[in-house]
């Protein structure tokens, strides 16, 4: 039994740390990011159910991930830990018109978001705790940053 239990939590480490982008030298959270932008480009054509239900999936799965992999390093929301920051990225993304310039301003923005933590993202982050607090925060710089990818669409018309 603690072999198999091993095995998952290598298998939940390996997602937590972005498909080894997390373990990056520096800025692992951007890494984690570059990441999530094939993923991005892989789903953007799919109906938008189809991508809202993968990206909660994703989220849950997230919360599962990072909360062992939490618990096995004991370190709060480490930066190695960059699930997080693909999932968020795909938030910023929802319903993201196509072309390079939404890739780049939905990149540049949930990055901006998600170190800059505007409220209440900070104490959001601070006061939940396991998997929960390392995927909401995130989540909630997607959304901001959605905001402004979709702003952008709107003024680029």
């Amino acid at each position: 039994m603690a072999r198999q239990n091993s095995i998952f939590r290598r298998f939940a480490h390996f997602f937590a740390f972005g498909f080894g982008a997390g373990k990056a030298p520096f800025a692992p959270g951007t890494f984690g990011t570059v990441v999530a932008v094939p993923i991005y480009l892989l789903m953007r054509e799919t109906p938008l159910a189809a991508y809202a239900f993968v990206v909660v999936a994703m989220f849950g799965f997230g919360v599962w991930c990072c909360g062992v992999t939490e618990r096995d390093f004991g370190k709060k929301d480490m930066s190695s830990i960059v699930w997080d920051e693909i999932v968020g990225y795909l938030v910023t993304m929802f319903m993201a018109p196509a072309g390079w310039e939404f890739v780049v301003a939905g990149f540049v923005l949930f990055r901006v978001f998600d170190i800059w933590k505007p409220f209440p993202i900070r104490a959001l982050e601070r006061r939940t705790p396991g998997g929960w607090g390392v995927m909401l925060d995130d989540v909630l710089a997607g959304l901001y940053a959605w905001c402004g990818v979709q702003a952008f669409a709107l003024l680029r018309i």
